[in-house]
C-alpha cells in the first residue's frame, strides 16, 4: 500500500487547506523553535479548518509534559511528535497526560541506525526517522542514505512498529524513498516550500501524486 502523507511546518491556513486537498492524513505545526515556530493560539487558528479526519500534529522539542499538554489543548492537537531524542519514559508520560498518540523522532547519523530505534518502535505510537544535523532538530532538507539503511531498517522493523520517514523528501525523490524503505507515513516540510514556512501548493500536489502513485507502492 502507498504510505500516508504528513505535511509539516505549516504556518498559514491556506497551506493547511492545500495539504488536506492533496490528501494529507496529517498536518503539522512546529513548537520546537526555528523559522516555522508558532504559538499555541496561532496554531489553533491555522488548523481550525482542517477536516475532522485529518490529524493535527504538534512538533515539540524539550518542553516539559505540563507545557506540552497546555499547548496541545489550546492548539487542538490530535497527535504529539517529540524531537530532541526522547526516551520511552517521556513518551509514556505525554501519552498519559493527553490521551492521544505520541510519535518519537529518532535521528540518524551516517548509515548506522541508533540503538534506541528498536525500543522506540516498541514504545511510541510511531517513530519519525530523520537526519541528525548538528544544532538543528529538523526541517533541514537533509536526506538520509536510504539505500544504505534499507536492510538494517527492515530488520529493526521485523517486530513491528509504525515508521514515519522525514528528512530531505521532495516530489522528485519520494518515490525512491518509499520503494527502498516502505514507510507507513512520508513527512515533508522544506521539500514543498518556497521559503521556510511558506508552502508551494503545486509542489504539495506533486509530492502527493508521487507518494500515492501505483509505481511507488511496495511491501516492507
Amino acid at each position: 500500500m502507498a504510505p500516508e502523507l504528513k505535511v509539516c511546518g505549516l504556518t498559514r491556513p491556506k497551506d493547511v487547506e492545500a495539504a488536506c486537498a492533496a490528501g494529507a492524513a496529517y498536518v503539522g505545526v512546529i513548537f520546537a523553535g526555528g523559522p516555522r515556530h508558532l504559538t499555541a493560539e496561532t496554531a489553533a487558528h491555522i488548523l481550525a479548518n482542517a477536516p475532522a479526519h485529518v490529524l493535527r500534529v504538534g512538533v515539540f522539542a524539550e518542553q516539559g509534559v505540563d507545557e506540552i499538554a497546555r499547548i496541545a489543548r489550546v492548539a487542538g492537537l490530535s497527535l504529539v511528535q517529540l524531537h530532541a531524542d526522547p526516551g520511552p519514559e517521556i513518551v509514556g508520560r505525554v501519552r498519559d497526560a493527553l490521551g492521544i498518540p505520541v510519535w518519537a523522532t529518532v535521528r540518524v547519523s551516517g548509515t548506522e541506525l541508533p540503538a534506541s530505534l528498536g525500543v522506540m518502535l516498541a514504545s511510541a505510537d510511531g517513530v519519525v526517522l530523520d537526519a541528525r544535523v548538528p544544532g538543528r532538530l529538523g526541517g533541514t532538507g537533509t536526506a538520509l542514505p536510504w539505500e544504505a539503511l534499507a536492510g538494517r531498517l527492515r530488520s529493526a522493523r521485523a517486530a513491528g512498529g509504525r515508521l514515519i520517514l522525514a528528512g530531505g523528501l521532495t516530489p522528485s525523490n519520494v518515490k525512491q524513498a518509499i520503494t527502498l524503505l516502505a514507510p507507513d507515513v512520508v513527512d515533508v516540510s522544506s521539500g514543498v516550500e518556497e521559503e521556510p514556512g511558506l508552502k508551494n501548493h503545486a509542489l504539495i500536489r506533486d509530492f502527493a501524486a508521487a507518494a500515492f502513485s501505483d509505481a511507488s507502492m511496495t511491501s516492507p
